[in-house]
């Protein structure tokens, strides 16, 4: 899993947790089922974390970039990420 970064919030290392068990496309709806959190909360997060380059959004469907594996792998340090 992820080392802390100081600009997330809990939501955040939730839905890095959904994605590693679940290398998918989904919508922020379904994130957000499967983490049990708002939707509109979880798609404003997957905003930021898209805004980051560690997620990409076709058509409302979030999937993790190479970055975003990078990053979730450990090989991303926090001062590597642009901070949104």
């Amino acid at each position: 899993m992820v080392e802390r970064v100081s600009w997330f919030s809990k939501v955040d290392y939730e839905i890095f947790l959904f994605f590693e068990s679940h290398d998918i496309g989904a919508t922020a709806k379904v994130v957000a089922y499967n983490i049990d959190y708002v939707p509109n909360y979880v798609n404003r997060r997957l905003r930021v974390l898209e805004d980051a380059g560690l997620f990409s959004n076709e058509g409302g469907i979030y999937e993790l970039t190479d970055f975003g594996r990078e990053f979730l792998a450990g090989n991303v340090d926090e001062d590597e990420l642009p901070e949104p």
